[in-house]
């Protein structure tokens, strides 16, 4: 009888798992709490407070909670999925994706450089994150089409996006926010951060492209198998790009372009470009009347329309699930009462250190944190308050703790379970966490051995 093959849990029982041992630490670790000043934790304020112990019955309404705290994102994915659903229905990105491929001509290696640099734009400058989770579908199926696997599909955005987040330049939700807290301005540090950008994306770019490569030469190279995926179009299933597909195409084009525009806050960033401050209702909003009109242009009929956008609204469903579940951890923390104990913890290690050290500690220190508090702009108003009057103490300015906290939330974020894009991004390309960590890991200690050698290099050029 042969040896049983160890399966992976699925996401669902991953972050299960997760809230029931966040919950069983609420036990062991002691309560605690800042006294707050218009929401922001003060400096040497922390004291105990009553235990508060969550049982077997906030672990399984933990999940229920993170989705009522995360139901405009929750929404915003099922209202894709609707879009995404007619827009299939039509044969329009099949032909168009069919169309690219044969363009190329075996130049689809060219699309990893020029869309990461893009995503990683978007990442360094506005904080582009969740609302990669529209380009998931859209993109999977370009790569799978061009002969590679869904692991690079998911790479190309998870992980230039997930670069330009790390070095977050004039980010106004990460960068912005911490600045704020630290008493310095959205411009003080950008320099190190911009050659951060260009190094780090750099190095994400060489590493996609070269296990694209290797996956080209030898597909049983993949993680994952080539191919493997529910989003999969093949080139040589031609489909006529006919001038209703080509309307359609340029509709589905000009609302994922208008999500991009809609997002990003031009006034934050000194630039004159009119600013639409959309966020997830008016995007939900956006898809679901882009899924109508092509539905309109297809010539489907009112009940046709609602049927397949109700159809694709449903293969979404567990993408969504899943971001809701991994708010739970969150709630179980905040109604643990050892949030503050935890950046308590790190208040005490930080004390004392020379600037090299203190900043390597802050950055050592907020990875943890990361993991417990995904949300970049939670974690800057509940701890840079605390961590960067240290820093004045060890001869840290506030940019570089802003910095290491940045670029610390930024690696976590694309690798820990507990990050509600990198779950939905991995069940839209159904691809297992395991496969997803095989993958990464190694570019994972890259990123963190060049944060390291950027952080001391910015301490002792600002000592």
């Amino acid at each position: 009888m042969g040896k049983t093959k160890f399966r992976m849990p699925t996401a669902y029982t991953i972050l299960f798992l997760l809230i029931a041992l966040v919950a069983l630490s609420t036990w062991i670790i002691p309560a605690g709490s800042y006294r707050y000043e218009d929401g922001v934790p003060i400096t040497g304020s922390y004291e105990r407070v009553e235990q508060s112990p969550q049982g077997v019955g906030a672990v399984l309404q933990a999940a229920f909670s993170g989705f009522y705290d995360a139901v405009d994102v929750c929404i915003f994915i099922v209202m894709v999925g609707g879009f995404l659903g007619v827009v299939m229905k039509t044969g329009a990105v099949d032909a168009g994706v069919g169309a690219v491929i044969r363009a190329l001509g075996g130049r689809e290696k060219w699309l990893i450089p020029i869309l990461m640099v893009f995503f990683g734009l978007g990442g360094t400058t506005y904080g582009m994150w969740e609302e990669t989770m529209a380009f998931y579908p859209l993109l999977i199926p370009v790569f799978l089409a061009a002969g590679y696997d869904a692991v690079v599909g998911i790479s190309v955005i998870l992980l230039g996006a997930g670069a330009g987040v790390i070095s977050s330049t004039v980010n106004p939700f990460a960068t912005g926010i911490a600045s704020g807290f630290a008493g310095v301005t959205l411009g003080d540090g950008i320099g190190l951060r911009v050659v951060q950008w260009v190094v780090f994306e750099g190095v994400a770019i060489w590493y996609v492209a070269s296990y694209a490569a290797k996956v080209k030469k030898d597909p049983s190279r993949s993680v994952v198998g080539v191919g493997a995926g529910k989003l999969q179009v093949t080139a040589d299933r031609e489909i006529e790009l006919t001038g209703r597909r080509k309307a359609i195409l340029v509709v589905f084009g000009g609302v994922f372009l208008l999500m991009t525009y809609a997002v990003v806050p031009f006034d934050e960033m000194g630039l004159g470009l009119p600013t639409l401050g959309w966020w997830f209702p008016e995007l939900s909003a956006l898809f679901l009347v882009g899924g109508i009109i092509v539905g309109l242009i297809d010539r489907m009929k009112e009940s046709e329309i609602a049927e397949v956008f109700v159809a694709g609204c449903a293969d979404l469903l567990g993408v969504a699930l899943i971001i809701g579940i991994s708010r739970g951890i969150t709630v179980i923390m905040n109604d643990g009462a050892v949030t503050d104990t935890i950046l308590n913890w790190g208040e005490m290690a930080l004390s004392g250190a020379g600037p090299v050290m203190f900043v390597v500690l802050v950055y050592l220190i907020y990875l943890p944190l990361s993991v417990l508090i995904p949300s970049s702009s939670g974690l800057a108003t509940l701890s840079i308050p605390i961590v960067a009057p240290l820093g004045r103490f060890a001869g840290v300015g506030g940019d570089l703790v802003v910095t290491a906290f940045q670029s610390a939330s930024g690696l976590v974020n694309i690798i820990t379970p507990t990050a509600a894009v990198v779950m939905g991004a991995l069940a839209l390309g159904k691809v297992g966490y395991d496969q997803w960590f095989r993958f990464s890991w190694k570019l994972i200690v890259y990123f963190a051995a060049l944060t390291v050698v950027f952080l001391a290099v910015g301490a002792v050029l600002g000592g």
